[in-house]
């Protein structure tokens, strides 16, 4: 892995670092706890780092290590009885050139995408986050967990026919009927 050396696994980190947060944030949909997976798919990597023999990727072992780190996490979350508290959105910057309302609607929209997606199962969940937030290829992702790539695909299927069911028609703005009939 690298060189072996602190300052190849620094650079490793640094390359990695955002892209799994975003990974373990999107999964279990709270940005704090997917910081603290993140940190801890470091560690395990740190301490696994010998057990790369190279027969996958990098960027596969990588990947692999923090898609195992989430699927504990949700495990233990679903056991826990504590509940966490509703308001720890998983934020995502706004265009800077993005009108005030729109951003406004374009957030709302985020939020709902979110949500849905927590809705889903955690083996469409994944699929989903890596194809399309992480923007890997169906074939990466079957290398990621370690499943063929038409199980991929069938899933990645389910997966946005589910999400369209679960999401509001994105031509009608979410509230504009209620406040005309609230007005009347």
């Amino acid at each position: 892995m690298e060189d072996g050396s602190e300052k190849g696994f620094a650079a490793l980190v640094e390359r990695w670092r955002e892209p799994i947060q975003r990974l373990c944030a999107r999964m279990v949909g709270d940005w704090h706890v997917g910081e603290d997976l993140a940190q801890d798919v470091f560690t395990q990597l740190y301490l696994s780092r010998s057990t790369f023999r190279g027969e996958s990727s990098l960027s596969t072992f990588v990947w692999r290590i923090a898609v195992n780190r989430c699927r504990n996490e949700l495990r233990r979350a679903s056991r826990s009885v504590v509940e966490l508290p509703g308001d720890e959105a998983i934020e995502e910057p706004a265009s800077a050139s993005a009108a005030p309302d729109m951003a406004v609607v374009g957030a709302e929209r985020q939020q709902i995408v979110r949500d849905a997606l927590q809705r889903l199962p955690e083996h469409l969940r994944v699929v989903v986050v890596l194809r399309h937030y992480e923007d890997l290829k169906c074939r990466e992702v079957a290398e990621v967990l370690d499943i063929p790539e038409g199980t991929v695909k069938s899933r990645m299927a389910e997966a946005l026919t589910r999400l369209a069911r679960m999401l509001p028609d994105p031509a009608e703005p979410p509230s504009r009927g209620e406040r005309q009939s609230e007005g009347r």
